[in-house]
């Protein structure tokens, strides 16, 4: 039995630059994966492997084949995943530029097809987690921000952040216990019970293959006042059969100023840290806004 992942995204990059990101091996190596030897032309190797690709491959498991190559446009690859064979393509398109773009837009869509079951479990979260993942790599690897490059062998994989904020931590703390202060930087409809045990809760209402999902987290675990929170944070997608993670804060003063300390942990493998660095990076950038008076 065939599956197939489709997905897109737009990165902040022009085609000629992300096409580039994808067919250099030391580009490759330096967002995707820890190893990478590519000969750029039809039929050529497209060899990828190391702690950073999921499975784990060695040298020896990494027999990807150039499946498709248009300069600028497109990339298909065939990969042996986890013993199934797959196949990659990726087009890549120039967005209408607006007059307030900060730079060149590209639309990157994403065809991967697998000729037969993976036989994980949760696999098609597993394909789509690692794609955001890895495109949010990428995205950061083209703007020079921070990427979480995963370990695929790491039994505790957890994000961590740390960030200094110019504001005392009694300050700093309100803003993430306020629900004034969270919606401003975070939260829709904050709720806030100040008490271990009480409700913590963002707001946030969406949908995922057509249920209703109540997301983010859920009530306090942890509290103390200008130094420490630690929220629960149930499963984004709302299945009730994935270990509820942990969401800390640290806050350590650094004379004036406050030592953030985020760290999300919990995550049953890699792949489920899907896309979530990218945005606790964002959120982070607006918390020190709102701690700040700047929003």
């Amino acid at each position: 039995m065939t599956w197939v992942h489709e997905s897109s995204t737009q990165l902040m990059a022009s085609p000629e630059r992300i096409y580039r990101a994808l067919v250099d091996g030391g580009e490759l190596r330096a967002w995707f994966a820890e190893h990478a030897e590519i000969v750029p032309s039809l039929g050529g190797s497209y060899r990828f492997w190391g702690r950073h690709t999921l499975g784990l491959p060695g040298p020896q498991d990494a027999d990807q084949r150039i499946l498709r190559l248009e300069t600028d446009r497109a990339l298909t690859f065939s990969w042996r995943l986890l013993g199934v064979p797959t196949e990659v393509s990726i087009a890549l398109a120039a967005v209408p530029a607006e007059p307030s773009a900060p730079g060149p837009m590209t639309s990157v869509t994403l065809h991967h097809r697998g000729e037969r079951p993976l036989g994980q479990p949760r696999e098609k979260e597993l394909i789509d987690d690692f794609w955001k993942l890895s495109f949010g790599n990428l995205g950061a690897h083209l703007t020079g921000a921070e990427l979480l490059r995963p370990d695929f062998g790491d039994p505790s994989p957890e994000i961590r952040y740390s960030i200094l904020i110019d504001a005392p931590p009694a300050v700093v703390f309100q803003a993430l216990i306020d629900p004034a202060s969270l919606n401003r930087w975070i939260a829709a409809a904050a709720v806030v019970e100040p008490r271990v045990g009480g409700r913590f809760e963002f707001g946030w209402k969406y949908q995922i293959d057509g249920r209703d999902v109540t997301g983010g987290p859920t009530r306090i675990l942890e509290l103390e006042p200008d130094r420490r929170l630690v929220v629960d944070w149930p499963d984004w997608r709302g299945d009730t059969t994935v270990r509820v993670q942990r969401l800390s804060f640290e806050l350590e003063p650094v004379g004036p100023q406050t030592r953030v300390t985020l760290v999300h942990s919990g995550f049953e493998r890699a792949a489920d840290i899907s896309d979530y660095p990218f945005g606790w990076g964002h959120f982070l950038s607006q918390l020190v806004l709102v701690a700040t008076g700047q929003r």
